[in-house]
Order: structure tokens, then C-alpha cells, then sequence
């Protein structure tokens, strides 16, 4: 198994929904130059959320998912494997259609790996980046250093604060 760290990361990004909300309507923004596109494939489970934005954002109506497990824990990463496959008929429909692949992130590559083996002639684009991903995809909002460890808004909760007079 590939560790993506043998230890806690060191430099973190926490994205707030807000913040996530903003970067996936600044890459609607950018795919637009880039399409149009017939159909978007949501890669499951981190590509559902930016994928709602983006199809909303570009009036897209036919989507479907891929779902690909890699991680195995919150911070090993495994052997990428399809769990849930594109539908047939959405693969069949896709030849010779411009398709719009979305993810939130490219980390190692591995997911997009197999899912460019399955549609090799999509579009993939992500709201984050990281160098060893990069190559894999074609339009994204931010670059972070692969070092860096992303917290979405979806990881974090909501927890009670006592107040400093409180003795904390």
C-alpha cells in the first residue's frame, strides 16, 4: 500500500463550504470557455458536490457517476479499483460527445488514471490540484503542494466552544 504520509501532515488546508461553493462556481467558470459539453460524469464519492454546482452552473441534465475506492483510511492510499462502473449506454452515448469528467481532487492521479482508461477522450477537471495529479487533469481552480493534506467540509463538524471564563 502507498502511504500518503507515514506520519500527520504537516501543512493543512481546511475548505469551509462557502469557500468550496466559491471555488466550484469559479470552475464552472473556466469550463465554460472549454465547452460545451453534453453530459458529466461525477466521480463518487469527493466529484458529487462540485458536480451538482457545476451541472447547475452549465445547465447540464444528463450526468452519471463512477465511483472509485482508493483511500483505505483517512490517509492510506491503496490500489484504486472501480466500485460502481459508468453505465454502458452512458459510455456508448459518449463517443464522439464532448463529456466532462469532475472530481474535488487530484491527488496521487490514481482515480483519474482509471477513469481516463474508461473515457480517454473526456474532459477532467477538479477544484484541487496536486503536482503528482496534475498531468491527469485539464482545468482546475488551485494547485496545493502534495504534501498538503485537504480537510473538506464534509470532515469537519461543529462542536461546542466553552468560554474562556469558563476555565478552558
Amino acid at each position: 500500500m502507498l502511504m500518503a504520509s507515514d506520519q500527520p501532515a504537516k501543512n493543512t488546508l481546511t475548505i469551509s463550504w462557502d469557500q468550496f461553493h466559491r471555488d466550484a462556481r469559479a470552475l464552472a467558470a473556466l469550463l465554460r470557455a472549454a465547452g460545451p459539453f453534453s453530459s458529466l460524469v461525477a466521480v463518487t464519492r469527493g466529484g458529487l458536490t462540485p458536480a451538482a454546482i457545476v451541472a447547475r452552473e452549465l445547465d447540464l441534465r444528463c450526468i452519471e457517476t463512477i465511483s472509485v475506492a482508493s483511500y483505505v483510511a483517512e490517509t492510506v492510499q491503496g490500489d484504486g479499483r472501480v466500485v460502481k462502473e459508468i453505465a454502458p449506454a452512458f459510455i456508448a452515448a459518449a463517443v464522439g460527445a464532448k463529456v466532462l469528467v469532475i472530481d474535488d481532487l487530484a491527488d496521487t492521479g490514481e482515480t483519474l488514471k482509471l477513469v481516463r482508461q474508461i473515457l480517454p477522450s473526456a474532459h477532467v477537471a477538479t477544484l484541487y490540484v496536486k503536482p503528482a495529479g496534475k498531468p491527469l487533469v485539464d482545468t482546475f481552480v488551485t494547485e496545493v503542494p502534495q504534501e498538503t493534506w485537504i480537510y473538506f467540509p464534509w470532515d469537519l463538524g461543529l462542536r461546542f466552544e466553552p468560554p474562556l471564563v469558563d476555565g478552558h
